[in-house]
């Protein structure tokens, strides 16, 4: 038998690198491929068995889960969480193609630049309502639920606060629509009707539950929402998204202003709107349907 021997490596000599498979075509394709799913919000893992099976390869499979990555950086993508629940659930940056501005938005939705405000407006009262409370943002299986005629709701009694708050500081009460934060937007919502004035009660799209409406449509389109009835001017549900990029929004100073005004509690686990002094007559739409009960 033939004496083995091994040769002492030398010292200084540089170690050899681990083997690292190379990336082939096919595992591009497949990191691209699943980008796409994340790209198309309303498209369910759990109803389509590829998307499932390159979220379980991301999951599983490391260097595919930095080349997926990789692809969305290159697109101007920011990945906030690869789930069963969410998918690959991706944002865009400020620079992407991808990117959907609100005042690109609300240059489509109105030409005023009061509507503009408000259907901005429309979108925070509608984030704070889906999650009045921090915790509601941190639990994976919190689903909110909103109404559009409990968010003007929402919106009339903030405004009516606000209005409360300016008086008892001599503040000019006049409408003013170019005034920052929410103090402007109060003047315009507040003046502004529920419903219009159609002779067979139709809601239009410049009163503050058109522009509701609106706004709940196009969350609907993006994957954010999924209407679930027709009562109270539409009811809807949150999606995992959507509770992912409310939780980006919510260290907003706006955000924080309108929750701080008192009418979402934000403490306790009711979830429910406080209701409105006796007496006062916040002149809201029949059947509002506040959201929470």
């Amino acid at each position: 038998m033939t004496e083995q021997t091994t040769e002492p490596v030398r010292e200084g000599a540089a170690t050899p690198a681990p083997h690292i498979p190379a990336v082939t075509p096919a595992d591009a394709a497949d990191a691209a491929r699943l980008v796409s799913f994340g790209l198309q919000p309303r498209l369910q893992p759990a109803r389509d068995a590829e998307y499932g099976e390159l979220l379980r390869r991301y999951r599983e499979d490391p260097p595919f889960a930095r080349l997926a990555d990789a692809v969305a950086t290159g697109l101007g993508l920011i990945v906030l969480e690869v789930s069963d629940r969410a998918g690959m659930a991706v944002t865009a940056d400020e620079d992407s193609v991808f990117a959907v501005r609100m005042g690109d938005y609300a240059r489509r939705a109105a030409t005023d630049s009061a509507d503009r405000f408000l259907h901005g407006l429309a979108h925070l009262a509608l984030a704070a309502m889906a999650f009045p409370r921090p915790e509601d943002l941190a639990d994976d299986g919190y689903i909110g639920r909103v109404t559009v005629n409990g968010v003007d709701a929402f919106v009339r009694q903030a405004c009516r606060k606000l209005e409360e708050r300016a008086e008892e500081q001599g503040d000019n009460t006049d409408p003013v629509s170019d005034a920052p934060g929410l103090e402007a937007a109060w003047r315009v919502w507040a003046r502004r009707s529920s419903t219009g004035a159609t002779k067979d009660a139709r809601r239009l799209a410049g009163s503050t539950t058109g522009i509701v409406g609106k706004a709940a449509a196009f969350l609907t389109e993006s994957g954010f929402l999924q209407r679930t009835g027709d009562e109270s001017g539409g009811t809807y549900r949150t999606t995992a998204r959507y509770q992912l990029q409310v939780r980006d929004l919510a260290g907003g100073a706006a955000m924080s202003e309108l929750l701080g005004l008192g009418i979402v509690p934000v403490s306790d686990g009711t979830a429910t709107l406080l209701p409105p002094d006796e007496g006062d007559d916040l002149d809201l739409v029949a059947d509002a349907g506040l959201p929470f009960s």
